[in-house]
């Protein structure tokens, strides 16, 4: 048998106006309440996040597995609880509700939150108690009324889940629009009535296509509900190691035209009682981009960019040849630069030629692999010998700026060498 999903009880109205009738008690039924327009207040939207996080609504952060959703919302979090998001809280430290589900919070959570420097005693973990001290987990949309006090008792301007998805009662089909909306519905209209941001983070599917939108898993409430939706999606082609960018998908209360933002991930290790540490990424700012999520998605780039790209993959495809079929990805990289082919166009070139790469030894050397039997031969024509090969415009670098990192009682230590952090 498959589940059964039991509809949300009738209003409290309409259930005792029945009861009355049947008891023949008196009591007035339902009306219809008619409000004109000319007595709704007008009001201008707020921005927990200016231009991309309105205030008293739902946003939705989704992206591919691996992009660094999760560090994205740590870095959130110490942004509202220090006050420096630009918006209208800022230099006005507010609390956080953090919900998640996927992540351990001795271990990644919390020691995230302290890494991007967070005010440890603002962001809280919420839980649901039942009979004495046993906790259960926050469940939508059951736990609304719950969430609505604690918001308003902490002082919290965002609510923050982590995923979204895992906070629906288990018995909703998320994949039917009418069932999703029966608990993103009352969360948008919690957010609403307290003022605060609800962020939930949901993940791409794998279909073929690279709209940010459609390719948010589950139904179309996922998407239609929220008022903002901001995507995410690792940059692989950037000059940069581990980049990830945030760009504004949807916006129905504010411009859609923002500029997307690039971050790249610091490996850091927050100190713990054991002496041992916990090892995490940091989100680093690196400013504004002209690469959108879309762009990632669809791999566009100008006429320029081609020509570079094809130029890129049969410089590669040749000297894979010459060294028998394999080398190191630092040595490619290194004789690519002397053929004028950059590092972005050399990483795009490996994923058209299909390459293998595997690691030699323990932390050791990437390597790039011409499989015979897998990898793909350059499509059109090699460029002329004698004709410059396109040389790409590098994409303009924002000054990093380093601050120091305090939360809580773990101290921060940046990592001087190991090996890669894999956000999530």
């Amino acid at each position: 048998m498959g589940r059964q999903w039991t509809p949300p009880e009738p209003l409290p109205e309409e259930e005792g106006a029945d009861q009355a009738a049947e008891e023949g008690t008196g009591r007035a039924e339902p009306r219809l309440r008619v409000t004109p327009f000319s007595q709704i207040k007008i009001k201008s939207t707020e921005w927990l996040w200016h231009h991309r996080i309105p205030l008293g609504a739902l946003t939705l952060l989704p992206g591919r597995e691996g992009t660094g959703k999760s560090t994205v919302g740590a870095w959130l979090s110490a942004k509202v609880t220090c006050g420096t998001l630009t918006g209208v809280y800022e230099g006005k430290p507010k609390g956080v509700f953090y919900a998640a589900t996927e992540d351990d919070y001795e271990r990644t959570i919390a020691p995230r939150v302290v890494a991007a420097g967070a005010d440890m005693d603002r962001v809280y973990r919420i839980d649901v108690t039942v009979s004495g001290d046993d906790t259960i987990e926050l469940v939508l949309p059951q736990h609304v009324s719950l969430l609505r006090g604690g918001i308003r008792e902490y002082d919290v301007a965002l609510l923050f889940l982590d995923p979204l998805m895992s906070v629906i009662n288990g018995a909703i089909d998320t994949h039917k629009d009418r069932e999703a909306r029966t608990a993103l519905e009352p969360l948008a209209a919690l957010a609403m009535e307290t003022g605060c941001a609800a962020v939930g983070l949901a993940h791409f599917s794998k279909a073929m296509t690279t709209d940010a939108l459609n390719l948010v898993m589950a139904s179309k409430a996922f998407t239609a509900v929220p008022r903002a939706v901001i995507g995410a999606a690792r940059d692989d082609e950037a000059e940069e190691d581990n980049v990830v960018v945030l760009s504004q998908v949807k916006s129905n209360l504010g411009p859609l035209d923002v500029p997307s933002l690039k971050f790249t991930f610091q490996a850091v290790t927050v100190e713990t009682e054991d002496g041992r540490g916990a090892h995490v990424g940091r989100l680093v700012e690196m400013g504004e981009t002209k690469r959108s999520v879309t762009d990632i998605l669809t791999g566009r780039g100008d006429e320029s960019d081609q020509d570079a790209w094809n130029a890129a993959c049969w410089w590669l495809y040749e000297y894979l040849k010459e060294q028998g079929g394999e080398a190191k990805a630092l040595t490619i990289f290194r004789e690519g630069k002397s053929a004028r082919h950059s590092k972005d166009s050399l990483k795009r070139a490996s994923k058209k030629l299909a390459l293998a790469k595997r690691t030699e030894g323990f932390q050791g050397p990437s390597v790039w692999v011409f499989d015979p039997q897998r990898s793909k031969q350059p499509q059109g024509e090699p460029p002329d010998s004698g004709t410059p090969i396109p040389a790409r415009t590098p994409p303009s670098r924002t000054k990093k700026q380093s601050r120091k990192v305090t939360g809580g009682e773990g101290k921060v230590v940046p990592l001087r060498a190991g090996p890669e952090e894999t956000p999530a």
